[in-house]
């Protein structure tokens, strides 16, 4: 396998699945923070703060690490610009369905989960985002190609980075080397 080719691509199944299941835990994630429940995180800390202050913490710790994972994978995919974008076609969706009365939004819990879910999708399609680009175009990121160098035989991520500046480089093509000039 040469660098930068990437092997066993998944099928449609397999990639649906791989995005639903982000998608989920996306929902999940932010259901678990707030939902118009009484079964979420917020209320709960209302309820128990002065008698679970260590749970408390912990938790809000753990919610507070799911958020990192998910917004820095979704800011480096699709960014700011991106995440605007996805919000505003699940807007535009919203408003073409309330418009042709197949949505109703005079329940305020109704358009709480209606947000959750718009906001699960844009971290759904973040998270994905890269999957989906390496598909539709072949190229793989340069995160991918890093995380390749160990199926070289190659110990450091550096080395992946300079194998990919070399084959790019004019001046070992012209040297007739592959390797770092």
């Amino acid at each position: 396998m040469q660098l930068g080719e990437t092997s066993n691509y998944a099928s449609l199944g397999d990639r649906m699945t791989g995005f639903l299941l982000r998608w989920g835990v996306a929902f999940v994630l932010l259901a678990a923070t707030f939902n118009p429940t009484k079964w979420n995180y917020i209320r709960w800390v209302e309820a128990n703060y002065n008698e679970q202050l260590p749970l408390v913490v912990l938790f809000g710790l753990l919610l507070f690490v799911g958020y990192i994972i998910y917004l820095r994978a979704t800011l480096r995919s699709i960014g700011g610009f991106g995440m605007f974008l996805v919000l505003a076609i699940v807007g535009a969706l919203v408003w073409v369905l309330w418009d042709m009365e197949l949505l109703s939004l005079t329940q305020t819990s109704d358009m709480v989960w209606l947000g959750l879910i718009a906001l699960s999708l844009v971290l759904g399609i973040g998270l994905s985002w890269s999957h989906v680009r390496r598909w539709l175009s072949g190229q793989s990121d340069v995160d991918d190609i890093d995380e390749q160098a160990g199926e070289y035989g190659e110990g450091s991520i550096g080395l992946g980075w300079r194998r990919l500046l070399c084959v790019a480089s004019p001046s070992s093509r012209v040297a007739g080397r592959g390797g770092i000039a």
